[in-house]
C-alpha cells in the first residue's frame, strides 16, 4: 500500500491535476453544447464561478473549486444528485443502497458540508446517516463544488466545502423552450423521466418541471437481489419572475418525494440468503418494509437590483421537511420529524474598480423541529442564527489578493417538555450559544498564461448539531444506541491550501494540497454501557483531528478528437492522542486513481453529431485507515471499475433534435464493497462467511433527451 502510495503520489505530482475543464460564457451561463462540449481543453479565461465572493474568474479564485456542467451530468450514471458528482476530484459518498447519498469533501461530510439550491442552503435531516439530499437531480443545471473551509459567505457548517446546485439558466428574450429527457437502467430496473417547459415574453420568465423515477432492488453477482434497495422518487419546481435591466426577482417553488425501503441485510441462518419481504417478488416496485417516507418543500424568493456601482441581492426562503419511518405497518409510522427552516440572505457586492472588488452580507436561519410519531431520537428544537461578513478582493496585471473576516451567532433551545429525555440534558439544551469568529485570506500568481499557482489560508466554524447534543435512541439504520452530549463545544479549523495549474494547447494539469486541523472535533465513540439489549451503545465525544491529502491528475489531447484524463485523491484523517483503534476518523474515503479514454469520432456530421466513445476506469485503494473500536468499521480491499460509453446528437434538418447516451457501468461485473457504504457493516453470511452487502453489478443505461426550442 505504502509503495503504491509514494507511487501514485510521484506520478500525480509530474503529471498535476485535471483544472476544470469547463467552458463558459463571462455571464456565468455555459456556452452551446454541440459546439465545444466535447473538447476537454482547459479555457480558465472563461470560466466563471460564485462560490467564494459572487462571480469571480476560476483563473483568480484562491480556493479550490471544481465545476460539474450540465453536459457532464447528463452523460454520468447517477441514482440522485450527489451520486452523479461524487467522482469529481476531493468528493466521495456515503451510500445507504441506491437511493439515499450523503457527500463527503476531503474526509469530511454530514453537517460539515452546505448544499446550496434554488440559492438557499439545503436544510433536511443531514445529520443522520440513513438521510440523504432531498433535490430532484433533473433541477440541477450545473455545479461547484468548493473545497475546504466556506464559513466566510455561508456561515456555521460549511466547515468541509459547499456544493452549489445552480439550476439552468433562463431562456433569451422571446424564447420559448421544451425538454423531455427519459432513462432506464438494466441492474435495478430504474426508469425515469423530466418534462420541462420554460419561456421568456418581455422579460416576463417561466419554468416548470415534473420529474418521476422508480427502481426495483438492484443486484450483484454475491447478493443476488438486494432486498429494501427499491425507491421511488417524485419532484416538481415552478418558477416564476421577472428580469429587467433593474435586475431580476424570481419565486421558486419546489416540492420532493422519495419512498425508500429500508434494506436491513437479514439472513437465512441455513443458507445464508438475504431474507426476502413475503409477497414481494425482488423485482417488485412496490415499497416493503421496513421504508421511508421523505417530504421537501421549499419555496424562495430571489432577487438581485443592479446599481451603477454594484449588485444588492436578496434571498428568502421557507422549507418543510417531513420524514416518516414505517417500521411495522405500512399505515402506522414509529418516526415522524418535522422541520420548518426560514433562511434569509442579504448581500452587496460592488463592481470592479480599480482593480478592487468588495462584498459584504448578512445571512442565517430560523428552525422549528417538531417529533410527531411514537418514538423520537432527538428533542424538539429552537434555532435561530445569524451572521455578517465582508471580503475585499484585489487584482493587478498577474496577482490577485483577497480575504474577509466574518462572525456567527447562534442560538439554540430545547423544548422543556420532552419527556424522554434526562433532565440535565433538557436542562443544559434550554438554552446554548455558539459563536465564532472566520476569515480567510489568499492569493493568486499568474505567472503566464499557462501556469498559476494558488495559496488560501481560511477558518472554519462548526456549531454542534441536535443529533451530538441530545440524541437518546436506537438508530434503526445504524444499528446502534445513541447518546448525545449537551456539553459540545462547538469546532474550528485551520485549513491551508496549495495549488499549482498549468495550461498549454496540448496539455492541461493541477494539483491541490491541503493540510487542515481541527480543534474540538465531533465524533461518535461505543461505551461499555447497554442502553438496549441487542444495540452497542455509542456516545458523542470530542478531541483534536488532522487531516492531510491532495488532489492531482493530468488532461492530454494531442489532437482534438482523442483525450485522455487521469485523477488520483488523497486523504489521510486522524485524530491527535488517540490509541490505535481510534486513531483514524470514520468514514475516510479510500485513495482513488480515475482515468479516461475518449475518441469523439465527429463534430461535423449530417444525422449524428458529436459522436464519442469513452473507456473508463475507477481504481480504489485498499483503505487500512479505519476507526477499529467496537468493529465500527473494518479495513476495505482495493478494487477497480471498468466502465463504457457512447453518445451522439441526433440532427435533422441541421439541428439538434435529441441526445442519445449508452453506458455501461461496472463493465466486468466486479463484486465490491464501498468503504462508504454503509450496507457493507450488515449480518455476516453463514455460508460464505463475507459480511454485509455489495454494491450494484454491472449496469447498462440507456439515456434519451428532446430538446425544443422557439423564437
Amino acid at each position: 500500500m505504502r509503495s503504491g502510495f509514494i507511487f501514485l503520489s510521484l506520478l500525480c505530482y509530474a503529471t498535476a491535476m485535471t483544472a476544470q475543464n469547463y467552458r463558459f460564457h463571462t455571464d456565468g451561463n455555459q456556452a452551446n453544447d454541440s459546439t465545444d462540449v466535447f473538447y476537454r481543453h482547459l479555457q480558465l479565461n472563461e470560466v466563471m464561478v460564485t462560490g467564494v465572493t459572487g462571480d469571480t474568474r476560476l483563473k483568480h479564485s484562491t480556493a479550490p473549486i471544481s465545476v460539474v456542467t450540465g453536459r457532464d451530468l447528463r452523460q454520468t450514471t447517477w441514482t440522485n444528485i450527489i451520486d452523479a458528482v461524487a467522482k469529481v476530484p476531493g468528493m466521495a459518498q456515503i451510500t445507504t443502497g441506491g437511493g439515499i447519498s450523503k457527500p463527503i469533501i476531503r474526509g469530511l461530510g454530514y453537517n460539515r458540508i452546505i448544499v446550496m439550491n434554488e440559492g438557499v442552503r439545503q436544510e433536511g435531516q443531514q445529520w443522520g446517516d440513513e438521510h440523504g439530499i432531498e433535490v430532484d437531480a433533473q433541477n440541477v443545471g450545473s455545479v461547484e463544488v468548493l473545497r475546504g473551509p466556506a464559513s466566510l459567505m455561508y456561515g456555521s457548517d460549511a466547515m468541509a466545502g459547499v456544493l452549489i446546485l445552480h439550476d439552468a439558466p433562463s431562456p433569451l428574450e422571446g424564447e420559448v423552450s421544451a425538454c423531455v429527457c427519459s432513462e432506464f437502467q438494466t441492474n435495478n430496473g430504474l426508469f425515469a423521466y423530466s418534462v420541462n417547459g420554460a419561456g421568456n415574453h418581455g422579460g416576463f420568465v417561466w419554468d416548470a418541471r415534473f420529474s418521476d423515477k422508480m427502481a426495483h432492488a438492484y443486484k450483484n453477482r454475491y447478493d443476488g437481489y438486494v432486498p429494501g434497495s427499491q425507491f421511488h422518487e417524485r419532484g416538481g419546481r415552478l418558477m416564476l419572475g421577472l428580469e429587467r435591466r433593474w435586475g431580476l426577482s424570481h419565486l421558486r417553488w419546489t416540492a420532493y418525494h422519495l419512498t425508500p425501503s429500508i434494506a436491513e441485510g437479514e439472513r437465512d441462518e441455513v443458507t445464508g440468503e438475504l431474507v426476502r419481504c413475503e409477497g414481494r417478488g425482488v423485482r417488485s416496485y412496490h415499497r416493503s418494509l421496513p421504508f421511508q417516507q421523505v417530504k421537501h418543500y421549499k419555496a424562495v424568493w430571489d432577487n438581485s437590483l443592479n446599481f451603477p456601482h454594484g449588485w444588492l441581492k436578496a434571498i428568502v426562503g421557507y422549507q418543510q421537511n417531513r420524514r416518516q419511518e414505517f417500521e411495522e405497518s405500512a399505515a402506522d409510522y414509529e418516526v415522524f420529524f418535522k422541520l420548518h427552516t426560514v433562511t434569509y440572505d442579504v448581500r452587496y457586492l460592488t463592481r470592479e474598480f480599480d482593480g478592487w472588488k468588495l462584498a459584504t452580507g448578512v445571512n442565517g436561519m430560523w428552525q422549528k423541529s417538531r417529533n410527531l410519531g411514537e418514538e423520537a431520537l432527538i428533542p424538539e428544537y429552537r434555532l435561530f442564527d445569524m451572521g455578517g461578513y465582508a471580503t475585499v478582493s484585489r487584482s493587478w496585471e498577474r496577482w490577485t489578493l483577497n480575504g474577509g473576516l466574518r462572525y456567527d451567532h447562534r442560538h439554540l433551545s430545547c423544548d422543556a417538555e420532552v419527556g424522554s429525555w434526562e433532565d440535565y440534558t433538557v436542562t443544559n439544551l434550554q438554552n446554548r450559544h455558539f459563536e465564532g469568529m472566520t476569515g480567510s485570506v489568499g492569493t493568486v500568481w499568474n505567472a503566464n498564461d499557462h501556469f498559476n499557482v494558488r495559496l488560501n489560508l481560511a477558518r472554519g466554524f462548526r456549531a454542534p448539531n441536535m443529533s451530538e447534543l441530545g440524541s437518546d435512541g436506537v438508530h434503526e439504520g445504524t444499528v446502534r444506541y445513541e447518546l448525545g452530549n449537551p456539553k459540545l463545544d462547538a469546532e474550528y479549523s485551520w485549513q491551508a491550501d496549495l495549488g499549482v495549474d498549468f495550461e498549454s494547447h496540448y496539455v492541461s494539469a493541477q494539483v491541490a494540497l491541503f493540510a487542515n486541523r481541527i480543534s474540538h472535533y465531533i465524533f461518535a465513540q461505543r461505551i461499555g454501557a447497554v442502553m438496549e439489549e441487542g444495540y452497542n451503545t455509542y456516545e458523542y465525544t470530542q478531541g483534536d483531528a488532522r487531516l492531510l491529502g491532495f488532489e492531482a491528475g493530468i488532461d492530454i489531447h494531442p489532437i482534438h478528437s482523442l483525450h485522455f484524463g487521469s485523477t488520483f485523491s488523497y486523504v489521510d484523517a486522524r485524530q491527535l492522542d488517540q490509541p490505535e483503534e481510534t486513531r483514524y476518523l470514520p468514514f475516510t474515503p479510500a485513495p482513488r486513481l480515475t482515468s479516461e479514454l475518449k475518441y469523439e469520432i465527429t463534430h461535423d456530421g449530417r444525422f449524428l453529431n458529436n459522436i464519442y466513445v469513452a473507456l473508463g476506469m475507477e481504481c480504489y485503494l485498499r483503505q487500512n485507515h479505519y476507526y477499529r473500536e467496537g468493529g465500527t468499521e473494518t479495513a476495505t480491499p482495493s478494487y477497480t471499475l471498468l466502465n463504457l460509453s457512447v453518445g451522439t446528437d441526433l440532427l435533422l434538418r441541421k439541428k439538434k433534435v435529441a441526445e442519445l447516451y449508452v453506458t455501461a457501468d461496472n463493465l466486468l461485473n466486479r463484486a465490491y464493497q464501498s468503504h462508504l457504504s454503509r450496507l457493507k457493516y450488515t449480518d455476516i453470511n453463514c455460508v460464505t462467511g463475507r459480511q454485509g452487502i455489495y454494491n450494484m453489478g454491472r449496469n447498462i443505461v440507456f439515456k434519451v433527451v428532446i430538446p425544443m426550442l422557439w423564437d
